[in-house]
């Protein structure tokens, strides 16, 4: 479980509005420790936020969320926001970019799978190493074998406080075999670098398009798919290689369909 400073960390969103979100019944702790008042929130519920950030994004009221959460009026939600968007484009036209890929989307299918959030990737200091791998079943053996290297080489090292593992892609592109990746794990300070693991600073990206997989890995495509049709639709390139985080995996969740992981692709306006 995570308390409410680390939740609010993990994903960029203020401690004030997460318990707004529990005042008004948008999203409650998962426990309240009632000798302290402490609030607790699990990874379960990072989808459910990802939900209610994409849609405040966009800009829905608090009660229109509450509405397409409980599944009432959906379709006339979206065509109300989309009309009045069309009102003040010059101004808003971030989020009506937003509102038509969803009301594409929802024409199509009336499920939302997945939702785009918005966010900086902020300047870390990792270790990584960067290889070529055979395939992605490859990483049950490669990613423990890194950790074990960096730890003999550097007994006291601890990672960054909320954790940030991801792996980079630097094909650009989909592949199934000999896949250029490199793989990263945020820590707090420089440690000794080994004969092929390095210490650097990852640099700030000012803007990155999230959205959450659960599910296995081998199921991504599926997320990648939407997720760049997402870029596309809403004015969007790519400005660096994408980048998978994981949250949730085989060291936490025996089931593979409990696992979590977040997409971040760098993106500029065109």
């Amino acid at each position: 479980m995570y308390r409410i400073g680390l939740f609010s960390k993990i994903n960029k969103v203020t401690i004030k509005a997460l318990r707004y979100y529990d005042e008004v019944g948008l999203l409650k702790p998962e426990f309240v420790d009632k000798s302290n008042g402490y609030r607790y929130y699990t990874s379960t519920q990072l989808p459910m936020l990802h939900k209610i950030l994409a849609l405040r994004q966009s800009g829905f009221s608090i009660e229109e969320i509450k509405e397409i959460l409980n599944g009432r009026n959906i379709l006339d939600i979206f065509e109300n926001k989309k009309k009045a968007l069309k009102n003040l484009i010059e101004q808003t036209s971030e989020q009506l970019t937003q509102i038509t890929h969803y009301l594409d989307n929802m024409k199509e299918d009336f499920s939302m799978s997945y939702e785009v959030v918005l966010k900086e990737l902020p300047e870390v200091l990792v270790y990584s190493k960067r290889m070529v791998i055979p395939n992605y079943d490859a990483y049950f053996q490669i990613i423990p074998k890194i950790g074990e290297e960096i730890t003999k080489a550097n007994p006291t090292l601890k990672c960054r406080i909320p954790e940030y593992c991801f792996v980079i892609y630097h094909d650009n592109e989909y592949k199934e075999k000999d896949i250029d990746v490199e793989y990263c794990e945020a820590v707090t300070e420089v440690g000794k670098d080994t004969e092929t693991i390095k210490f650097k600073k990852m640099d700030k990206v000012p803007i990155a398009a999230c959205i959450l997989h659960k599910g296995p890995y081998k199921t991504l495509g599926n997320a990648y798919a939407y997720l760049f049709k997402w870029i596309e639709d809403n004015g969007y390139s790519v400005s660096q290689s994408s980048r998978e985080s994981y949250i949730d995996g085989i060291w936490n969740k025996e089931d593979e369909n409990e696992w979590l992981t977040e997409l971040q692709i760098p993106i500029i306006k065109k």
